[in-house]
């Protein structure tokens, strides 16, 4: 045989192997699991079949009530849609189980019923719980698009949130938070991944976008965000008279990309990789023994904060770019007290880019003594026990320069007034160590306060 024939026979035989390794696996993906198609809807389907493999074809899925899975075991995977058009259901609802998948779904709400009462995925009390490679579309909440509570070992790996931000009134009237704040107000909330009461989860590798819901001028006149729509008789501890009686705030943007809650209870929790583009705050900590590393925040007035008794917070490898208010910031909060303090913490090897040239900067003057690269601060209350111990190494503060081809690039002012603020009032953080190694380009007055 010669060499062309050889070279035939040798590319029909890889094509007929190929042809056969794609023909296997199709069938083989057919005979894993069932298909809802062969029910009359998807809850059916998960119902008939707990604790196995349910596949959800190509095409969309019309639901009135949330799928609830409870059963050890299940899995809902395919490429198919489930579109909610009940806005007080959650779309997908995993609860009292272990062992539960859920991969490669779209997640979405009807067409004018994008503005919801709940989440788009809710996982509680369950355990080994798996939320892979879904799309979290316009579940537009106040709660998280994907909120995870009272569960262990899960994980939430690449998934991607877009669009999950409303209009609403945040009420500080009731409860605790009337003895802090006593008045409600319009604002843009909205959570793209929450985490509570929960220990050892995963979150790695997802995208969490918003691009509905912008914090412009415009969009602040037509929604009257920041003015109060209703007050307490008495004006709330952490509230300014000139606030008070204004009856404006400027925090109007309010919510989360990611957030991680429920001090004293929430623990070994792993944040890394992941991709986040205008957010108010980019990641919100409230919680012990957590790893935030290799994260992309971009656009986000605030970068990162971890307070209200977050201990043992290893902030590390991070890119913070178009930060406004602060890039990190470690702060008690109204929640610390003795036995759930802040700090023993580090932060290093970060890079914090344009500091103070984002979306947001129209909201805050860039001489205020908030607008701060790195921010340690003292508690919101004289009761809050200080923050202490933290390390801070080998970070980068990047001096920002202007992008326009045509004039050249040159050197933009800082817009802060310290790279470093340490606060130094009563109550202030105790025992910072700062490194040489840091890069951090003097603000309009210097490198730090102290």
């Amino acid at each position: 045989m010669n060499r062309t024939n050889r070279n035939a026979c040798w590319s029909l035989a890889s094509t007929m192997i190929v042809l056969s390794w794609f023909g296997s696996t199709s069938r083989g993906a057919e005979s894993v699991g069932v298909s809802v198609a062969d029910y009359p809807s998807v809850q059916a389907a998960v119902e008939a079949n707990a604790g196995q493999a349910v596949y959800v074809p190509a095409g969309d899925y019309l639901l009135s009530e949330e799928v609830s899975i409870s059963s050890d075991g299940t899995e809902l995977y395919g490429p198919g849609r489930l579109i909610q058009q009940n806005p007080r259901a959650a779309i997908v609802r995993i609860h009292d189980a272990k062992h539960v998948t859920l991969r490669g779904l779209t997640l979405t709400r009807a067409a004018g019923f994008e503005e919801a009462e709940r989440e788009g995925v809710r996982v509680d009390h369950t355990e080994y719980a798996v939320l892979d490679n879904l799309q979290v579309l316009d579940n537009r909440a106040k709660d998280g698009a994907i909120t995870m509570t009272d569960s262990q070992h899960c994980e939430i790996r690449y998934c991607f949130i877009h669009n999950y931000s409303r209009i609403t009134v945040d009420d500080r009237t009731q409860y605790n938070e009337s003895k802090y704040y006593g008045y409600a107000f319009n604002c843009i909330d909205g959570t793209g991944i929450s985490v509570s009461n929960c220990q050892d989860v995963l979150i790695q590798s997802n995208r969490v976008i918003e691009e509905n819901l912008q914090a412009t001028p415009e969009v602040k006149d037509d929604f009257q965000l920041g003015t109060f729509v209703r007050r307490n008789e008495q004006r709330g501890e952490l509230v300014s008279e000139q606030t008070w009686q204004v009856g404006y705030v400027n925090n109007w943007h309010q919510g989360s990309a990611i957030t991680v809650s429920s001090p004293e209870r929430t623990r070994y929790v792993r944040l890394v990789n992941n991709h986040i583009e205008n957010a108010a705050q980019g990641i919100d900590i409230h919680a012990d023994h957590v790893l935030v590393q290799g994260n992309m925040v971009i656009d986000s007035f605030i970068g990162m904060k971890a307070m209200h008794g977050s201990r043992y917070v290893l902030i590390a490898n991070n890119h913070f770019s178009r930060s406004v208010l602060w890039a990190i910031g470690l702060m008690p909060g109204a929640s610390s007290k003795i036995g759930n303090e802040d700090g023993d913490s580090i932060i290093t090897g970060n890079i914090i880019s344009e500091f103070g040239y984002g979306k947001a900067a129209w909201i805050w003057p860039s001489d205020e003594y908030t607008c701060v690269p790195i921010k340690l601060e003292r508690g919101q209350t004289a009761e809050n026990p200080p923050l202490r111990n933290v390390l801070i190494s080998s970070n980068v503060v990047a001096e920002s320069y202007s992008d326009d081809l045509a004039a050249g690039s040159q050197r933009l002012s800082p817009r802060y007034k310290w790279a470093l603020l340490i606060d130094t009032g009563p109550g202030g953080p105790l025992n910072v160590t700062i490194s040489d190694d840091n890069l951090f380009p003097p603000g309009t007055e210097g490198v730090r306060n102290r």
